[in-house]
């Protein structure tokens, strides 16, 4: 039986674990799911038309309705586990010619920035007889091996975070693919013996 000291640790907590509470917060928050367009399924015409072609050599030569049904969604989901591991590789590709996902930074810190506004500022109400000097980039590929293997995996490790999130599109898809694969085999097996 918990105590009441538990209880009260346990709402307390329970309080400030609820997500974020700003109106900007709430909206980014909101937006999570767009960020890599996965959630949304792929309609292209060219994304259609393999789609179709892959789940015709799945089927085969059936004529069951049902087969060919569970042949279109384990093909579209073949489909969908390529997109997301294109997806993983051009993030990988990106870091290891950039440095980094988002672009270079003239500042290291948000102080340094703040800091020099506020002497720009001082600068241009006349408070202070020089400009400051201009803020360097931050390069980020700096900091990258140049050896090939160690730079690969020094790429990888700054998308690590972003190949996580990329890995439920990748679960969810892989396991649709399977259970669309058995559920054809099955049906397959079935049509066949009747």
């Amino acid at each position: 039986m918990p105590t009441e000291k538990q209880i009260a640790a346990n709402r307390a907590n329970g309080r400030r674990s609820r997500g974020p509470a700003s109106v900007a917060g709430k909206t980014r928050a909101s937006r999570n799911s767009y960020r890599h367009g996965l959630t949304r399924p792929d309609s292209t015409a060219n994304f259609l038309a393999k789609a179709e072609k892959l789940a015709r050599r799945f089927a085969g030569q059936t004529q069951s309705g049902i087969v060919r049904a569970l042949a279109r969604d384990a093909a579209e989901a073949v489909l969908e586990l390529a997109r997301v591991r294109r997806i993983k590789v051009a993030l990988i590709e990106r870091v290891n010619a950039f440095g980094g996902l988002v672009p270079p930074k003239h500042f290291y810190s948000n102080m340094q920035q703040v800091r020099w506004c506020q002497a720009m500022d001082r600068w241009l109400t006349g408070l202070r007889r020089s400009a400051p000097a201009q803020p360097m980039v931050a390069d980020p590929l700096l900091s990258m091996p140049l050896e090939e293997p160690h730079r690969q995996a020094e790429a990888v490790r700054r998308v690590l975070a972003e190949l996580l999130k990329l890995d439920r599109y990748e679960r969810r898809a892989a396991s649709r693919k399977n259970r669309a694969i058995g559920e054809m085999t099955r049906a397959k097996a079935k049509s066949q013996t009747s």
